[in-house]
Protein backbone atom coordinates (compact mmCIF):
# COMPACT_ATOMS: atom_id res chain seq x y z
CA UNK A 1 0.00 0.00 0.00
CA UNK A 2 1.66 3.40 -0.99
CA UNK A 3 0.65 6.44 1.33
CA UNK A 4 -0.01 9.78 -1.20
CA UNK A 5 1.80 12.43 1.36
CA UNK A 6 -0.02 15.97 1.28
CA UNK A 7 2.10 18.04 -0.50
CA UNK A 8 1.85 15.65 -3.51
CA UNK A 9 -1.44 15.71 -3.41
CA UNK A 10 -1.61 19.14 -2.86
CA UNK A 11 0.55 19.38 -6.20
CA UNK A 12 -1.58 17.21 -7.94
CA UNK A 13 -4.67 19.45 -7.78
CA UNK A 14 -2.47 22.88 -8.15
CA UNK A 15 -1.61 20.33 -11.73
CA UNK A 16 -5.15 19.86 -12.49
CA UNK A 17 -5.88 23.77 -11.75
CA UNK A 18 -2.88 24.51 -14.05
CA UNK A 19 -4.40 21.97 -16.64
CA UNK A 20 -7.77 22.81 -16.63
CA UNK A 21 -6.99 26.93 -16.87
CA UNK A 22 -4.76 26.39 -20.10
CA UNK A 23 -7.12 23.80 -21.83
CA UNK A 24 -10.38 24.83 -21.11
CA UNK A 25 -10.58 28.46 -19.05
CA UNK A 26 -11.40 30.04 -16.31
CA UNK A 27 -14.93 29.39 -16.74
CA UNK A 28 -14.08 25.66 -16.65
CA UNK A 29 -12.64 25.58 -13.00
CA UNK A 30 -15.21 24.15 -10.43
CA UNK A 31 -14.56 22.22 -7.09
CA UNK A 32 -15.74 19.26 -8.94
CA UNK A 33 -13.51 19.24 -12.03
CA UNK A 34 -10.36 20.04 -10.54
CA UNK A 35 -11.06 16.98 -7.80
CA UNK A 36 -11.68 14.93 -10.96
CA UNK A 37 -9.03 15.91 -13.01
CA UNK A 38 -6.89 15.26 -10.18
CA UNK A 39 -8.32 12.13 -8.86
CA UNK A 40 -8.95 13.18 -5.64
CA UNK A 41 -12.22 13.17 -3.62
CA UNK A 42 -13.88 16.69 -3.26
CA UNK A 43 -13.24 16.11 0.47
CA UNK A 44 -10.10 15.52 -0.20
CA UNK A 45 -9.77 19.01 -2.51
CA UNK A 46 -11.36 20.62 0.22
CA UNK A 47 -9.07 19.34 2.76
CA UNK A 48 -6.14 21.10 1.26
CA UNK A 49 -8.30 23.59 -0.54
CA UNK A 50 -11.30 25.04 1.07
CA UNK A 51 -12.49 27.12 -1.87
CA UNK A 52 -11.98 27.95 -5.16
CA UNK A 53 -10.59 31.03 -4.06
CA UNK A 54 -7.85 28.98 -2.19
CA UNK A 55 -7.23 27.01 -5.20
CA UNK A 56 -6.59 29.92 -6.65
CA UNK A 57 -4.49 31.60 -4.17
CA UNK A 58 -2.36 28.74 -3.87
CA UNK A 59 -1.49 28.42 -7.98
CA UNK A 60 -0.74 31.93 -7.25
CA UNK A 61 1.54 30.95 -4.30
CA UNK A 62 3.29 28.68 -6.68
CA UNK A 63 4.20 30.72 -9.71
CA UNK A 64 5.90 33.51 -7.47
CA UNK A 65 8.17 30.82 -6.44
CA UNK A 66 9.41 30.74 -10.14
CA UNK A 67 9.17 34.76 -10.07
CA UNK A 68 11.23 34.76 -7.04
CA UNK A 69 14.14 32.49 -9.11
CA UNK A 70 13.67 34.86 -11.99
CA UNK A 71 14.14 38.06 -9.07
CA UNK A 72 17.29 36.27 -7.60
CA UNK A 73 18.39 35.45 -11.26
CA UNK A 74 18.36 39.35 -12.04
CA UNK A 75 19.77 40.70 -9.00
CA UNK A 76 22.75 38.20 -7.99
CA UNK A 77 23.54 37.21 -11.92
CA UNK A 78 26.01 38.67 -14.53
CA UNK A 79 23.05 39.70 -16.76
CA UNK A 80 21.27 42.29 -14.72
CA UNK A 81 18.27 42.91 -14.28
CA UNK A 82 17.10 45.04 -17.40
CA UNK A 83 18.82 41.97 -19.48
CA UNK A 84 16.93 39.12 -17.06
CA UNK A 85 13.41 41.31 -17.31
CA UNK A 86 13.32 41.34 -20.80
CA UNK A 87 14.19 38.12 -21.88
CA UNK A 88 11.69 36.87 -19.54
CA UNK A 89 8.93 39.51 -20.83
CA UNK A 90 7.99 36.28 -23.42
CA UNK A 91 6.35 33.23 -22.45
CA UNK A 92 8.80 30.81 -22.34
CA UNK A 93 5.74 27.88 -23.73
CA UNK A 94 2.27 28.05 -25.33
CA UNK A 95 1.41 26.52 -21.88
CA UNK A 96 2.92 29.56 -19.77
CA UNK A 97 0.76 31.62 -22.18
CA UNK A 98 -2.58 30.33 -21.50
CA UNK A 99 -2.09 29.90 -18.02
CA UNK A 100 -0.90 33.55 -17.31
CA UNK A 101 -4.00 34.84 -19.28
CA UNK A 102 -6.43 32.70 -17.60
CA UNK A 103 -4.89 34.38 -14.66
CA UNK A 104 -5.03 37.54 -15.79
CA UNK A 105 -8.56 37.05 -16.74
CA UNK A 106 -9.45 35.65 -13.48
CA UNK A 107 -7.88 38.64 -11.70
CA UNK A 108 -9.32 41.27 -13.99
CA UNK A 109 -12.94 39.76 -12.91
CA UNK A 110 -11.73 39.59 -9.13
CA UNK A 111 -13.96 35.75 -10.05
CA UNK A 112 -13.37 34.47 -6.53
CA UNK A 113 -10.44 36.01 -6.45
CA UNK A 114 -9.19 37.12 -2.88
CA UNK A 115 -8.01 40.61 -2.27
CA UNK A 116 -4.70 39.30 -0.19
CA UNK A 117 -4.25 37.01 -3.73
CA UNK A 118 -4.70 39.97 -6.16
CA UNK A 119 -2.44 41.95 -4.33
CA UNK A 120 0.18 39.26 -3.94
CA UNK A 121 0.44 39.42 -8.25
CA UNK A 122 0.29 43.25 -8.56
CA UNK A 123 3.33 42.70 -5.68
CA UNK A 124 5.33 40.68 -8.46
CA UNK A 125 4.78 42.83 -11.22
CA UNK A 126 5.32 46.03 -8.46
CA UNK A 127 8.74 43.82 -7.76
CA UNK A 128 10.21 44.15 -11.34
CA UNK A 129 9.09 48.16 -11.64
CA UNK A 130 11.50 48.16 -7.91
CA UNK A 131 14.13 46.53 -9.41
CA UNK A 132 14.65 48.19 -12.26
CA UNK A 133 14.42 51.53 -10.58
CA UNK A 134 17.11 50.36 -8.62
CA UNK A 135 19.87 49.65 -11.21
CA UNK A 136 19.11 52.60 -13.14
CA UNK A 137 20.28 56.05 -12.63
CA UNK A 138 17.59 57.10 -15.25
CA UNK A 139 13.84 56.55 -13.74
CA UNK A 140 12.47 57.47 -16.97
CA UNK A 141 14.09 54.84 -19.15
CA UNK A 142 13.60 52.52 -16.21
CA UNK A 143 9.77 52.61 -16.22
CA UNK A 144 10.46 52.62 -20.70
CA UNK A 145 11.87 49.10 -19.78
CA UNK A 146 9.24 48.23 -17.53
CA UNK A 147 6.10 49.15 -19.68
CA UNK A 148 7.77 47.60 -22.59
CA UNK A 149 8.24 44.54 -20.95
CA UNK A 150 4.81 44.12 -19.57
CA UNK A 151 3.60 45.59 -23.62
CA UNK A 152 5.50 42.18 -24.70
CA UNK A 153 4.59 39.76 -22.47
CA UNK A 154 0.99 40.95 -22.42
CA UNK A 155 0.54 41.36 -25.92
CA UNK A 156 1.86 37.82 -26.56
CA UNK A 157 -0.07 36.25 -23.77
CA UNK A 158 -3.31 38.00 -25.35
CA UNK A 159 -2.39 36.72 -28.76
CA UNK A 160 -2.06 40.15 -30.51
CA UNK A 161 0.14 39.85 -33.59
CA UNK A 162 3.76 39.26 -32.92
CA UNK A 163 6.08 42.31 -33.84
CA UNK A 164 8.53 41.07 -36.53
CA UNK A 165 11.32 39.35 -34.49
CA UNK A 166 14.26 41.22 -36.27
CA UNK A 167 12.38 44.33 -34.89
CA UNK A 168 11.34 43.10 -31.53
CA UNK A 169 14.92 42.28 -30.92
CA UNK A 170 16.36 45.75 -32.31
CA UNK A 171 14.08 47.06 -29.65
CA UNK A 172 15.23 45.13 -27.08
CA UNK A 173 19.52 45.57 -28.08
CA UNK A 174 18.43 49.27 -28.01
CA UNK A 175 16.90 49.12 -24.55
CA UNK A 176 19.73 46.91 -23.22
CA UNK A 177 22.58 49.23 -24.55
CA UNK A 178 20.78 52.38 -23.62
CA UNK A 179 20.05 50.74 -19.64
CA UNK A 180 24.25 50.08 -19.88
CA UNK A 181 25.15 53.55 -19.85
CA UNK A 182 23.14 54.57 -16.83
CA UNK A 183 23.41 51.04 -14.83
CA UNK A 184 24.34 52.10 -10.90
CA UNK A 185 27.34 49.81 -9.92
CA UNK A 186 27.08 46.92 -7.88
Amino acid sequence: MSIVNASDTRDRILDALQEILVREGYSSVTLEAVARAASVSKGGLLYHFPSKAAMLTGLIERLSVLAEEEFREAVEGEEGVVRVFLRTSLPQSPEERELYWAIIAALRGHNDMPEEAFAHVLSLFDRWRVLLHEELEDPVLAEIILRAGDGLYLSDIAGLPPADPALRQGMIDRLVAESDRVRRRR
